[in-house]
């Protein structure tokens, strides 16, 4: 019989987060987009080899297309929309964890919370690259291409700026609806 457990984060709670992935951002500096990315990518490796509770894990997955979308050549990520990525990444690049790692059944629990705050404020990047790979891989099927080896083509290139201006229509949007977009998690730099 499962148990099932539901976290309401306070605003206090979020600013504590906030916080946290600032001295994260802060800390990174330097740190090139292929070393935050190769960093959450080795939290997912090392997630990998240890039993993580379902909850953590459902999250953890997430991780995978926030990283996959800003080096996808065939996405293309504007500087912009790529930083606001990246920022939200820096927090895995980070080794001094809210909770370390190697605590057993909880040590991934600060980074399920991090996921699904970036995953909620970069829900329309999100959208838009996971439309792009279902259209890319359907499109490379009707035109007898492998989806993974495509960089360029024209019928590539009109869908994917057609779901890019259609996330930031979403984003900017929702900005002026919610009162916390203007202190959203990805807005400082």
């Amino acid at each position: 019989m499962g148990l099932s457990i539901n976290i309401e984060l306070s605003d206090s709670d979020l600013e504590h987060f906030t916080e946290v992935l600032k001295r994260a951002h802060q800390t990174a500096g330097s740190v090139d987009s292929r070393q935050i990315t190769d960093s959450a990518r080795k939290l997912l490796s090392d997630a990998s080899g240890v039993k993580v509770p379902e909850f953590i894990g459902a999250r953890l997955a997430k991780l995978e297309h926030l990283i996959d979308m800003v080096h996808d050549v065939g996405w293309g990520l504007q500087d912009e929309d790529k930083t606001r990525v990246l920022t939200a990444l820096t927090y895995f690049a980070d080794p001094k964890d809210v909770i370390p790692d190697s605590v057993p059944v909880v040590g991934y629990l600060d980074d399920a919370i991090m996921i699904e705050l970036c995953v909620r404020e970069l829900k329309h990047e999100l959208e838009a690259y996971e439309d792009f790979c279902v259209y890319r891989k359907e499109q490379a099927a009707v035109h007898g291409e492998e989806a993974n080896t495509l960089v360029r083509a024209d019928w590539m290139d009109d869908r994917r700026q057609e779901l890019q201006e259609r996330m930031r229509r979403r984003r900017e949007r929702d900005s002026y609806v919610s009162a916390s977009a203007s202190t959203g998690l990805f807005r400082f730099r």
